[in-house]
């Protein structure tokens, strides 16, 4: 019989979550993804590197979801935060298309997919 511990690295994934309000272009907004899911993935390596290596033998799946705002975004991570998740929130530099300091994205994880649901499953898909 498995653990709980066991249950929960069967079923990994990293979640991104994008502000849709900023009207991204397509490739700014795949680069900014992709920071996030690098950067998260480099906090889950300090935190949970059991969880990384479960993620990585499971073909590390990831899901990305919406917001609608700055609010939205800095409130989720506020709550990821106190749950001591690894996650990091990405800020855009400015050299394009958004103010130097915009926050863009928030990637989660990799986590257990029911700890990702409490905070995330009630997001839309991007």
């Amino acid at each position: 019989m498995q653990s709980r511990e066991e249950k929960r690295l069967a079923d990994l994934k990293q979640v991104i979550v994008v502000r849709t309000d900023l009207k991204m272009g397509k490739g700014k907004l795949a680069v900014q993804v992709a920071h996030a899911s690098v950067s998260a993935l480099e906090q889950a390596r300090k935190l949970k590197p059991k969880w990384v290596e479960a993620w990585f033998a499971q073909n590390q799946r990831k899901i990305c979801v919406k917001v609608s705002s700055d609010k939205e975004l800095r409130i989720l991570k506020g709550r990821i935060d106190d749950e001591e998740l690894p996650s990091a929130l990405i800020e855009d530099a400015g050299l394009t298309q958004l103010e130097p300091g915009t926050l863009t994205c928030l990637g989660i994880g990799p986590v257990p997919s029911e700890i990702a649901d409490r905070y995330t499953g009630e997001l839309k898909l991007l």
